[in-house]
């Protein structure tokens, strides 16, 4: 065990651990004997909680040990992919996708495909997500997880993941989405407390906040359009479409919000993710902006959240800032758990293995899909340590550009064009691995995101050159389902709750000025 970890660090760490398990617990113990109850938390979430929730799930490992990585290597661009989910794919839940998912009571983001098209298009969807959970969201949590704990207390990497995956999975798969989203709450304020304290540990050892403005001159967020990694060409296609899949047609995230009390909660739980989702990347990126001035020579980035915690931080605060990571994991990883076994069952179990199965026989088999995904997300974090010698935040939008031009293809036609087919969806779906395959193999040296943004136009075009040679569904079967300008306001039941202040379109144009400043700014 690192030296600097002492006996009150051990003891604020535990104390987290036992809490977080014994809240996740009790969660569970407060009613999910029903489908709506286990994977929607019963529909009762204020705006409060599915912000929160949300910005919890999203921001792990991977935005902790990942980005920090990436801004200690390439500086204040790590920002893009953080900042371009507000003005990209939260904008695209917010304005195009959330009415028709709230409105038609679905559970599952096949289900809308399912509707809008057919059982193919929700099957390839369910594939392909399930393997983006599992290769992706569990496995690179688990490994950066895993590799913290490893340099900073000396827990082999093995016995970490098996702890991480073990102690998420009991209070997960016992309680469901409300045990996920109450152990959430408490995991988001430990983690902002957590970073904030290194934020200004850090900074602080660097020569305080004027260190942090000396690096402005650095700052660009339009990189040339041969960048490895972050061209400018990534926002003609490839950050739109990852962005899209993310945070607009992702079960992970918009679960939270088909859990809400009605779309006024939602939609302002969006916009609060907005804000959350402005603040924490600062709070993350600003130290590794500065610790080149006190680290210059680090052999691996992803490395730099372990070294500054062993360095900077005093007793009692290295302890705090531990339980904040496994806060990130743990919020993350019981979020990817209960999406997965969600569509598992909504979308396997009930159309197509037991159709006529209770409310009980389907929470049990969401429990025992939960312990298979767990095992699985176990065995696939050993293919990361093939990827270790660039920041794992890299690898892990690589690998959603494998995955997500054909889904992001299927739901933004599917929901803007009524024209688009069943069958042009499924050969959108279908492209989107053996086209990103043959690209990557034909021109190994292209940017991810360029590689990305082709397949996703790609995937486009072959819809609607496939859609127009179809039949399309009757306009009867498509009422409720595509987007009209009816789409922008609150059912006519809710417009009282959004009188002056509560107006979800004023904070909303807040944070969007704040963020468009930054990217006029620093062109």
């Amino acid at each position: 065990m690192n030296s600097n970890f002492t006996t009150l660090d051990a003891a604020v760490f535990s104390i987290y651990i036992i809490g977080i398990i014994a809240l996740g617990i009790y969660a569970s113990r407060k009613g999910s004997s029903t489908k709506r109850d286990y994977f929607l938390a019963g529909d009762k979430l204020p705006w409060w909680m599915v912000g929160g929730s949300i910005i919890a799930a999203n921001i792990s490992s991977h935005q902790l040990v990942g980005v920090m990585g990436v801004a200690y290597s390439r500086g204040f661009v790590a920002v893009v992919t953080e900042w371009g989910a507000i003005l990209i794919g939260f904008n695209a839940l917010l304005w195009v996708f959330l009415p028709f998912y709230l409105r038609n009571g679905f559970y599952t983001m096949p289900e809308f495909l399912q509707k809008r098209f057919g059982e193919g298009a929700r099957t390839i969807y369910s594939v392909l997500v399930l393997l983006t959970y599992i290769f992706v969201e569990i496995s690179a949590v688990l490994y950066l997880g895993a590799l913290s704990l490893q340099a900073l207390l000396g827990i082999p990497m093995v016995a970490s993941v098996l702890i991480l995956a073990i102690t998420t999975g009991v209070y997960t798969i016992a309680g469901g989405l409300r045990a996920v989203i109450w152990t959430e709450m408490v995991q988001l304020a430990v983690l902002m407390l957590g970073m904030f304290a290194l934020s200004y540990t850090t900074i602080d050892a660097a020569g305080g906040f004027s260190a942090v403005l000396e690096t402005t001159k650095d700052w660009k967020l339009m990189m040339p359009a041969s960048d490895p990694d972050f061209p400018w060409t990534m926002y003609l296609g490839g950050l739109l479409c990852i962005s899209i899949f993310y945070n607009a047609t992702n079960q992970f995230i918009v679960q939270r919000t088909l859990a809400a009390k009605n779309e006024w909660h939602a939609r302002m739980g969006i916009i609060f993710g907005d804000y959350l989702k402005f603040l924490l990347p600062l709070l993350i990126i600003f130290p590794a902006l500065v610790a080149a001035k006190l680290f210059p020579d680090l052999d691996k980035a992803d490395l730099l959240f372990a070294t500054l915690v062993e360095n900077l931080l005093p007793s009692g605060l290295v302890g705090l800032v531990m339980a904040g990571l496994i806060a990130a994991v743990m919020s993350h990883l019981s979020g990817a758990i209960n999406s997965c076994t969600t569509i598992l069952t909504m979308d396997v179990y009930l159309p197509y293995i037991k159709p006529n199965s209770t409310e009980k026989q389907s929470v049990r088999f969401g429990k025992i899909t939960g312990v298979i995904i767990i095992t699985l997300g176990i065995i696939c974090t050993a293919l990361l340590t093939q990827y270790s010698h660039k920041p794992i935040f890299i690898y892990l939008m690589n690998a959603y550009g494998y995955f997500t031009p054909g889904i992001a293809t299927m739901f933004l036609l599917g929901i803007l064009w009524k024209r688009t087919t069943h069958t042009g969806a499924v050969v959108a779906g279908l492209l989107t691995i053996p086209l990103s395959l043959a690209i990557e193999y034909g021109f190994p040296g292209m940017p991810f995101f360029n590689r990305t943004g082709i397949v996703f136009w790609s995937c486009m075009v072959s819809c609607i050159l496939v859609s127009l040679a179809t039949k399309p569904k009757p306009a009867a079967d498509l009422v409720g389902l595509i987007w009209t300008t009816d789409s922008l306001s609150l059912p006519i039941t809710e417009r009282a709750q959004q009188r002056g202040w509560r107006n979800p379109f004023i904070w909303w144009a807040i944070v969007t000025a704040m963020v468009l400043y930054f990217y006029i700014k620093y062109a």
